[in-house]
């Protein structure tokens, strides 16, 4: 696919003007006519003929254990969506029996409420659609018969996108139960409107889903054009007439007759590493000591911001100060993220390494852009990936030795130069779109986080849409 057929999908995927704005769309569903004082800070005015009741009084919790096995549907919550598990995939750590799992069934209510003091991102809610087993860490609520579950289910949806499970039993903890919950007060409109109000949401969050959806896999194959053009362009020049040898190298296939198949090594004249510190999770500022993050190259490119503010005991131990026209190179990570490298620009002689992170220093027959450019490609993961070590799953390392012994085609200085520029020019169009793709899905998501809010705490009034 080209650019330009790209540019043309993108167009097609675009918002339309009234849903560019902020939560756009909500603003133009009327009131309720009258409203009353809830009584609660955080849900203000609800309308008049609403209930606030607590949560006990609405729901039960359901505790059902898997025991002798009756159930084999495993299931998740992820991303506020209770989804089928194959436990033939390796997706986590999975119990020696699933008689430790809880039986839930359609209309239930699941909760992860663990963790709440180092995860406030993750969606927290989730309504079953079918019966099945889940991990008994979560909080399984059943409505009780006056209660429509999406209804509920999407009122506490509301609740955890606004943060409130963070303040309940009297400040931040790791984890609650129902205990901590049983007297959060809920809004409770009659029967019939819960119904509508599910329903509502149930359409228009399909709706804002779908174009969610879109938007992302227009951002996916515009990342996979991204890496198609880098990885041809690192691997088989500019040139398509040119002519072309055997690298000798079973993953790199054939590259231009005028090449060098060489290990890094030779192209690389030293490489540093840093000190682990003790340092404050905020960036460093008005000419405070810092040391990286290793988020510094997760996205690809180096991110000076990613850093932490060293602490004044420890200024004296920092080393290997940043400066430009080096790869800054994750030496130690997580098995897609190890060996992700980013190009250094500029001289930053305030910020420093850390110990898992390496600056590599090339030699001058090398345009060092062009070696970055490299480690973007699949070619460069399937030698990373060939050489990890470690003794965790899920944190994974790379020796230096291993690292400098990688084989890439390596054309002349001159060449490599014009390579970086062309590369420079199309990927800076496409992470426009990119850009321009996920700013639109961030408003969409806004939106429907807004849309649902308002409609189950009565802010619109969406009985007759």
């Amino acid at each position: 696919m080209t650019l330009p057929q790209l540019d043309k999908l993108v167009a097609i995927g675009q918002l339309k003007d009234g849903d560019k704005k902020r939560g756009g769309g909500v603003r133009r569903y009327k009131p309720y006519p009258k409203y009353k004082d809830s009584g609660v800070e955080w849900l203000g005015e609800v309308p008049e003929h609403w209930d606030i009741k607590p949560l006990l009084a609405v729901s039960v919790e359901r505790k059902v254990k898997n025991t002798g096995n009756i159930e084999n549907n495993v299931l998740s919550l992820s991303y506020g969506k209770i989804i089928r598990r194959s436990v033939d995939t390796d997706f986590g750590l999975l119990p020696a029996s699933f008689e430790t799992y809880q039986i839930i069934e359609p209309g239930d209510i699941i909760l992860r409420l663990t963790d709440l003091q180092n995860d406030q991102r993750s969606l927290r809610t989730g309504c079953a659609k079918e019966r099945g087993i889940i991990t008994s860490a979560y909080l399984c609520l059943r409505p009780s018969n006056s209660v429509d579950s999406r209804y509920l289910h999407y009122l506490l949806h509301a609740y955890d996108i606004q943060k409130i499970f963070y303040s309940m039993g009297g400040g931040v903890r790791q984890s609650m139960g129902f205990g901590d919950l049983r007297r959060l007060p809920v809004t409770i409109p009659v029967s019939d409107e819960q119904q509508a109000i599910a329903a509502f949401l149930d359409r228009e969050t399909a709706r804002i889903d779908a174009l969610i959806e879109k938007k992302q896999r227009l951002i996916e194959l515009l990342k996979e054009k991204r890496q198609a053009i880098i990885t041809q362009a690192v691997t088989k020049g500019l040139d398509p007439n040119v002519p072309m040898k055997d690298s000798g190298v079973e993953w790199l296939g054939e590259v231009p007759a005028h090449w060098e198949v060489l290990p890094l090594k030779r192209l690389v004249s030293k490489i540093v590493s840093g000190t682990s510190v003790n340092a404050i999770d905020k960036p460093a500022e008005n000419g405070e000591l810092a040391v990286l993050k290793t988020s510094s190259v997760y996205s690809g490119n180096f991110e000076a911001n990613e850093n932490k503010t060293v602490v004044e005991e420890d200024l004296h131990r920092v080393s290997c100060p940043v400066v430009k026209n080096t790869l800054i190179v994750s030496r130690m990570n997580t098995p897609s993220l190890v060996g992700a490298a980013g190009y250094v620009s500029d001289d930053y002689p305030n910020i420093y390494l850390p110990d898992r992170l390496w600056m590599v220093f090339f030699d001058i027959s090398v345009v060092p852009q062009f070696v970055h450019y490299w480690t973007m490609t699949s070619i460069y993961r399937t030698q990373v990936e060939m050489v990890c070590a470690g003794t965790s799953s899920s944190m994974q390392n790379i020796s230096q030795g291993d690292f400098l012994g990688f084989y890439l085609a390596i054309p002349p200085k001159a060449e490599q130069g014009k390579i970086v520029e062309r590369l420079t020019k199309q990927c800076t169009q496409i992470c426009k779109l990119i850009t321009t793709l996920e700013f639109s899905v961030n408003l969409l998501k806004e939106r429907r986080a807004a849309l649902i809010t308002a409609a189950v705490t009565g802010q619109i009034d969406v009985r007759g849409e």
